[in-house]
This record gives structure tokens, C-alpha cells and sequence, in this order.
């Protein structure tokens, strides 16, 4: 029982929300571009936990179900259809053995969709994660991204039984999605001035916070580099490398700033200029290269607020959809 390539698409890779507690050791975090894009497709198909949702590039992939199951899609609109009609995001659906989903129907709005099957993908855990880092090969599936002809089992499959009355019942079913969780476009992306934020020049900080920048085509999952005005610390100086973050904004010695990804590198020696709100990396992620980016300075204490409000938000959504789960339960069964 599982889902069969027929289209890869441009880079189709599973990912939850990350290897944690490795770093120390040389072990990239990886994970989910847009977390929290992640983590409502895994709540709108009826998941607990964190199984690995199919994180999926621009264009995504041709996928044939071989057996019945409930999906849901989330992030970005990648113009996604089910046996050519088109389909929509943040609801549970249902697909029958033998139905293809696909996508490029209309432009794609944003850079990063989500897909996850209830129950979650048979992926084996490294490391304590589902998620492919894709430079070392591991992890995922087989520890790359999806190739034509590939069959990724599933865990849990739909009894074939009562598909039709399943999927009304699923229809039926409301559940208000928070503000705080939808992928609205922001005007500037919001940030923590960083470790080294002072020892920058002036000028350098002046131009962070006023200046446009564009998201370099030299940009993937490790780091976006920004296209901009050349930022400069006030006295160049030597540091000791330190453990990198998603979202770090470092600055190498020719002043182009680096916005470190989910793929970044365990460490950094690069001046940090400053650090990305947490509550806008998913905007972030969902920025394509030559998107124009401006910038926000934001205190720690509004940054925690709004970090406080998603988690509540995808608790209130989780509960929410009780009747879901509760429904699903009933109609899965795990494959023999």
C-alpha cells in the first residue's frame, strides 16, 4: 500500500519539523522550510505527532495513490488537482486506489507546498527524525528527493468500504483555521537586532531596516542570500565559530548578508547581524528568489507574543478537529 511517482517535480522531499539535539555532533538540523505550514497539513489530515509531510518545490510532483487514504495540502498554492480537477488546500480529502494528484494547473502562488496522508508516510526515523538532509543523503526517503517510479508506503490506508459517505462526513466538517495560522503575504519580514547587531556600522544598520533587498537566485534550504546594500561591521574583526540558527542573518567579509535555512549548516564564524522572528520564517520560506524583501526591527517581548499566539492557535485547531480524528480512526485500517 503506498503512493507511486510518476512525476518527481522539482524537489520533492519529506520533512518534519527537524533533527533535533544533534547539532553538537555535526548533525544538521533539516526540517520543514515553513513549519508552520507543515504542521497544519498534518492537523488537517487528522495526524498527531510529527509524521513527515511531503515538502514540495514550485512545482510539484505526479503522484498515483495505491490505495485509499485522507490527505490534506497546505503552504503554497501549487495549483494542485485530483484526477484534473482542481482541489483545495486546508480541507480533508480523500483519495481512491488508482487516483493521480498532481499539480501546475495555475501559476504557483508562493514557493513551498505541504502534503500529508493521515496516518503519515512509512518512513524509517533517523536520528529521532523523518526528515531527508539532503546534502549527506540520509534520512526521508532512501535520503534524497523524490524520483520518477518511486513507492513511498503508507501507514495507515482507508477501509474501501463507504469512501463516498467518508468523504461527505469530512466535508461537513468546520473547523474555523486562526488568523495566525494562515500564509498571509507580509510587508517586511520582522527581526531581533543579532549578537553583533552594534558592531556594525551605522550606515550598515540604517540600510537593514530601510533598504529593499532581493532573495538571491543563489538561494535553496541551506541559506538566502540577499541581494542589497553592502553591510559592513564599523572595525573588521575575528571571531570563534558558534551553533547556527534558522533565521540567523549572518554577514561574510564582501557584505552580503546570508539568511541561514532550514538546511544550514551545525556552526557559523560570520558577524550575526540579526535574527529572524520566528513567527515570520514561514513567510520567509515562502519567498522566491528575486522576491523583494524589507525589514522590521520587532522587541523580544512583542517577538514572544506572536510566537505564543500561533502555539495557542494550533492548540485551539487541534482540538477543534477532535471529530476528525475521531472520524478517521474508525475509517483507517493499517495496511497487511
Amino acid at each position: 500500500m503506498s503512493v507511486t511517482v510518476i512525476k518527481p517535480g522539482m524537489l520533492s522531499s519529506f520533512q518534519d519539523r527537524g533533527r533535533g539535539g544533534f547539532q553538537h555532533e555535526g548533525i544538521p538540523a533539516a526540517g520543514a522550510m515553513d513549519e508552520r505550514a507543515h504542521r497544519l497539513a498534518n492537523a488537517l489530515a487528522g495526524n498527531t505527532g510529527d509524521p513527515a509531510t511531503l515538502e514540495m518545490t514550485l512545482i510539484g510532483p505526479t503522484l498515483r495513490f495505491d490505495a485509499p487514504a485522507c490527505f490534506a495540502l497546505s503552504g503554497a498554492d501549487l495549483g494542485a488537482t485530483l484526477n484534473g480537477q482542481d482541489i483545495p488546500a486546508h480541507r480533508p480529502l480523500v483519495a481512491r486506489a488508482g487516483d493521480i494528484l498532481a499539480s501546475g494547473a495555475r501559476p504557483a502562488t508562493g514557493v513551498r507546498g505541504y502534503l500529508a496522508v493521515h496516518g503519515g508516510f512509512a518512513l524509517a526515523a533517523v536520528m529521532g527524525s523523518e526528515s531527508t538532509y539532503l546534502r549527506s543523503g540520509f534520512g526521508g526517503f532512501q535520503g534524497r528527493a523524490l524520483a520518477k517510479g518511486d513507492q513511498v508506503p503508507l501507514r495507515a490506508v482507508l477501509d474501501s468500504h463507504g469512501l463516498d459517505a467518508l468523504q461527505s462526513a469530512l466535508w461537513d466538517i468546520r473547523a474555523y483555521l486562526p488568523g495566525t495560522l494562515g500564509g498571509q503575504r507580509r510587508g517586511a519580514i520582522r527581526f531581533l537586532a543579532g549578537m553583533h547587531w552594534d558592531e556594525f556600522s551605522a550606515a550598515a544598520r540604517q540600510a537593514f531596516t530601510d533598504a529593499e533587498f532581493r532573495v538571491s537566485p543563489q538561494s535553496d534550504r541551506m541559506g538566502y542570500r540577499l541581494q542589497g546594500p553592502a553591510l559592513s561591521l564599523s572595525q573588521p574583526r575575528q571571531m570563534l565559530s558558534e551553533a547556527a540558527s534558522f533565521g540567523t542573518v549572518q554577514v561574510p567579509a564582501g557584505g552580503e548578508a546570508i539568511i541561514l535555512m532550514a538546511d544550514r549548516q551545525t556552526t557559523g564564524g560570520y558577524p550575526k547581524l540579526a535574527q529572524i522572528a520566528t513567527v515570520d520564517l514561514p513567510a520567509l520560506a515562502q519567498s522566491a528568489p528575486g522576491q523583494s524583501l524589507r525589514f522590521q526591527a520587532i522587541t523580544l517581548e512583542d517577538a514572544q507574543r506572536l510566537d505564543g499566539e500561533r502555539e495557542r492557535a494550533f492548540v485551539q485547531l487541534h482540538e477543534a478537529l477532535e471529530p476528525l480524528r475521531a472520524l478517521l480512526a474508525l475509517a483507517t485500517r493499517k495496511p497487511q
